[in-house]
């Protein structure tokens, strides 16, 4: 028997949404599926709505009748402020706002490891450290994580941050030796996500089980996350083709990486 009758996944037609789309089918009788691109034909039990989550009044209607909201709409890369603040924030507020209004109980949020990129990768950042954004992408990541933490002590709304590392179909370069995510690890870890007994507010960092580890889930474990998947079996082919940073570069001394290269959005390239 399905865990939930209706479950609101934003970004579906994304890179991480269409693989919750039918990795998660099996938790729940109905689906609603929000994008702003098309997402093709319903499937059995789907409700596709194509919609602009920063209309509030569009969004705040799609949370309604559904137990839980999965929220991965957004886009992966360095924003100008001026996008944060018409686009990305005000989709964010209108999923918990929501929530609030129409009952959903729990809001899992597809945070980003670039909440705390500038922290060093020796310092292993837990769930519990500063936010330590490497880009104004990562501070919206940090904004929303505190906006979650808001609706569950106020208003008992629960929230779990997927700090999401690197998450692609393989992993692709030194750092991803620690960071990547598989796309079967990270329905298992939305899955856990919404299945935790309790949850209240809380971080949880999204990488498979690698032998590199720059981030730490010890005060996580009430999730429940099990990885299936590792970067390990990749290891010796990337060692030998790729060249080993300078440890002293930026992009090679904090959690964040490239990304914490990234200039100001405002600035010219």
């Amino acid at each position: 028997m399905p865990e939930f009758n209706r479950i609101l996944i934003t970004g579906a037609a994304g890179s991480l949404g269409s693989h919750l789309r039918h990795g998660l089918k099996h938790l729940t009788t109905h689906m609603r599926l929000v994008d702003r691109v098309d997402m093709g034909d319903a499937a059995k039990g789907e409700e596709l709505v194509q919609a602009d989550l920063s209309d509030k009044a569009t969004a705040i209607e799609l949370t309604r009748d559904v137990d839980v909201i999965v929220h991965f709409a957004g886009v992966p890369r360095e924003q100008s402020f001026d996008e944060i603040m018409t686009d990305t924030i005000p989709a964010a507020y209108h999923m918990y706002e929501g929530a609030r209004l129409h009952g959903a109980k729990r809001v899992i949020y597809a945070s980003s490891i670039h909440a705390v990129g500038m922290a060093p990768v020796e310092s292993i950042p837990d769930t519990d450290g500063r936010h330590r954004p490497d880009t104004f992408y990562g501070m919206t990541k940090c904004f929303i994580e505190d906006l979650g933490s808001l609706y569950w002590d106020k208003w008992g709304v629960e929230s779990v941050n997927l700090r999401i590392c690197s998450c692609f179909p393989e992993p692709a370069d030194r750092r991803m030796l620690w960071s990547w995510l598989s796309f079967d690890d990270m329905v298992r870890l939305t899955s856990a996500a919404m299945l935790a007994p309790r949850a209240g507010f809380s971080v949880i960092y999204g990488t498979s089980d690698n032998a590199r580890a720059c981030v730490s889930n010890a005060k996580a474990g009430h999730i429940g996350y099990r990885p299936q998947d590792s970067a390990d079996a990749h290891a010796a082919e990337i060692l030998a083709q790729t060249e080993r940073e300078d440890p002293n570069a930026r992009v090679a001394s904090v959690v964040g990486g490239w990304f914490s290269n990234y200039p100001h959005p405002d600035d010219e390239s």
